[in-house]
Parts: structure tokens; sequence; C-alpha cells
């Protein structure tokens, strides 16, 4: 745990933060807000000490008070170069809602989409109960920090039987130095219905703090598919944890590519009902003093549960990517089939990878499996590459570029898939293909 002091000044600063934050006239939240704040300040941000964070530190906070801002200038023409055209857009400029700059044409009846604050104001109720059902205040100490400091928002239900026929995207912005982005996300898919989502990470600024928190329900036999493209400023915190409840038969893909920052954290945790499915797929490339960490929970609770996950890492001069997925089995979940399986390639001898992969399992009757493979590129295929008259450095960088490649393959938007390939090469210049 870190030393009280690296907090104190987000605690000094809270009570005149208050007055301001959605919510103040309504008990329930001010219940969640007052727990969130005293465990923020008994733990402070999470540290070594903590098993699931040994490998991230986050000293880095303590260095510069992010604050919270109300500014929302913008720089459009820029912003558009992250807009997908043919979906669903919602833009939060610096954690807060910006309708002006949204685009939400959405068939009336298929889809609502509001902003967090805004409902917190005019219709508490259709909150109260579901905020919180996905992921607890306990969970960690920055997801208590969430539920102190968040200002906004967005809200996205998707009605019952409903399919979707484009992708909402989530812009979220930052446009000030040293700004706090704290943003609490709900998104409801009802029985049947099926929805693609995108969230978006940006900023126009150097240094900053984004801190997200998703909480995803998901009805029975309802899909999500869920991609989060992680593009921060070079100098950026981050850190984004996506919590999901899922009802008997539902669907949940989520495809996680991280490549922005210089500091980021992704909680992906998923609970499994009856005959539902989970998919992880996950991209890091890091390069400099990058630091990735990525973590995983699935939780199998009852019977005839699927999983699979699979993400890779890129690792280039003296970054550090980190890897925790972890599969646990309950005791009546009999029959569960789950895969694990994280790919990893140092591109450096200063590159490093601290990959844990954890299964626990309650259960004699389920199928279960994980692997692991740190290395670096194999000589015989530069060689392979190289004898029919391609030179050694383009040899390297075919084969780097195809290993992070198959990930973005994965993509079945094509306009994503293309923003994906055009970051991915601008990251890696020396892959010119």
């Amino acid at each position: 745990m870190m030393s009280k002091t690296s907090h104190d000044p987000y605690l000094t600063a809270y009570p005149a933060l208050a007055d301001s934050l959605p919510g103040r006239d309504l008990p329930w939240l001010q219940t969640l807000r007052g727990e969130a704040l005293q465990a923020f300040g008994e733990r402070g941000f999470p540290g070594h000490r903590e098993e699931e964070w040994r490998y991230t530190d986050l000293s880095a906070l303590s260095k510069t008070v992010f604050a919270p801002t109300t500014g929302q200038a913008i720089d459009v023409v820029w912003l558009n170069q992250y807009r997908l055209d043919d979906a669903i857009s919602v833009v939060l400029v610096n954690g807060r809602f910006a309708a002006d700059l949204s685009r939400i044409d959405a068939d009336a009846g298929a889809v609502t989409v509001s902003s967090l604050a805004r409902l917190l104001t005019e219709t508490p109720a259709v909150l109260e109960g579901r905020l919180g059902q996905a992921v607890a205040t306990a969970e960690h100490s920055l997801v208590a920090f969430n539920n102190a400091w968040f200002g906004d928002g967005v809200v996205i239900e998707v009605a019952a039987k409903q399919t979707l026929d484009k992708p909402v995207q989530i812009l979220h912005v930052v446009t000030e130095a040293n700004a706090l982005a704290a943003t609490r996300n709900l998104f409801i898919v009802n029985d049947q219905a099926d929805a693609v989502f995108i969230e978006t990470y940006v900023g126009s600024v150097d240094s900053y703090f984004s801190a997200s928190v998703n909480e995803c329900l998901l009805g029975r036999n309802a899909g999500l598919t869920l991609y989060k493209v992680q593009l921060e400023a070079e100098k950026a915190r981050h850190f984004g944890g996506t919590y999901v409840k899922q009802a008997p038969d539902s669907r949940f893909v989520h495809h996680n590519f991280a490549l922005g920052s210089l500091l980021a954290r992704s909680d992906i945790h998923s609970d499994l009902d009856k005959a539902s499915e989970c998919t992880l797929n996950g991209l890091f490339v890091a390069s400099g003093r990058q630091h990735l960490d990525n973590h995983t929970r699935i939780n199998h609770l009852q019977p005839h549960g699927i999983s699979r996950e699979y993400y890779k890492g890129v690792l280039d001069n003296r970054a550090r990517g980190v890897f925790q997925g972890r599969v646990i089995v309950a005791e009546g979940a009999q029959h569960t089939d789950s895969e694990m399986n994280n790919r990893n390639l140092l591109l450096s001898a200063d590159a490093e990878v601290d990959t844990k992969p954890q299964l626990e399992i309650y259960n004699d009757d389920v199928k279960c499996s994980h692997g692991v493979t740190v290395g670096q590129l194999e000589e015989k295929s530069v060689f392979y590459l190289q004898s029919r008259g391609v030179d050694e450095a383009t040899a390297r960088n075919i084969l780097t570029f195809a290993f992070a490649n198959e990930m973005v393959d994965k993509v079945e938007n094509a306009e994503l898939r293309g923003l994906l390939l055009k970051e991915l090469l601008q990251r890696f210049p020396a892959i010119s293909l």
C-alpha cells in the first residue's frame, strides 16, 4: 500500500469538489460515495503489497494532483480522425457528456443513450439498484476512487429483442493538462438483444489521468461485443475497468487494444451464469518506457459456461507489459469449458513482461487449460525471408507486424479495423509494409 501522503491532496480537495458532483440529494448515492471515500482514504492508491498490483507502480499519481475540469474546448477536426462514420457517436470531453458533439440518431425504442449526470438529476430511480450491481467498492481502491469522484458518464440501454444495426462509439477525450476525467458508464443489454459498443480513449494534451469504470448488465440470451481502443496521450495515466454480469445464455465478447499512455491498467471481469459465454481478446503494444497492465477475471458461477481468452503483447525498448488472467470455476459450475492463452514478443533486451495465468477450479467435471509464451522472433523465420531476398530489418518488421496484426484481424468492423491498423503502424514506424 502506498504511504498515506500520496493521496492526501485528493482527500483534501474533495469537500470543495463534492458540491459539484451530480446526485447530491440522493441518499443512496451519497451512501455509495461516502463508503467509497472512506475506503479510498484508508487504502490509498493500490500498491505493490497487493498481489494483483504487484507489477504496477502507481506512485506517479502522487507527483501530480489531477483535478476535474469543466472545460470542453476541443478541436473538432482533430476529434473526427477518431470518429467512426457509420456509428452512433457519443462524446465525453474531460469526463463530461458533450451532447453538442455527439451524434445520436438511433431509432427510438431500440436504444437509449443518456448522460449519467442528467439521469441522476431528472430520473434517478432508473439508476438506483443498478449502479454498483456489477462491481463493488471493495473490488480495489481505484474503483472506490471512481465511485467517489465520478462526475458524469454515459448510460446506454438496448431494448429487449432488439439488434442494433450500427455500433455505438463512445469517445472519451481529454483536452486539458493535468485534468482528471473520472467517468462512470452503465451498459444494459436486455433479454435477447444484441449490440456492439466501441470505446475509444484519446487526449489532445500530454499529461492527465483518465479513470473510467464500466458496468455491463446482460439479460438472458443477450449479446454484447465491446471494443476498447486505448490511444491515450504520451504521458497520460489511464485506468479502465469493465465489470460484467451475464444472465443465462448470454454472450460477451471483449476486444482490448492498449497502444497509448505512459501508464495504463485495464481490468475486465465477468461473472457467467448458466450456459453463458465470454470471449476476451487483447493486444498491448508498448515502447519507450510505457507500462501497460492487463488484468482479467472470469468467474464461472453456473454449469455449461464457455470462456475463451487470447492476449498478445509486443514490447520494445524499456517498455514493460503485464498480463494477469484468472479463471475461477465455482463448485457448482460443472461442464465448464475454458481456454486461456497469452503470447508475448520481446523486441529488446531491456523490454520486460510479467505474465501470470491462474486457474482456480472447485469442480472435477470441467475442461480448462492455459498457456503462456514469452520470446523473441524466430531466427529461422527471419532467415527464411532473407533467403527470398528480403533484408534482415524488413524481415523482422514483417514478422513483428504479423504477430500483432492477428488480433486486429479479429475486428469485424472494417472502419475500426482500418483505424487500428493505422495506429499500430504509427507506433512502429519501422514497420513499413
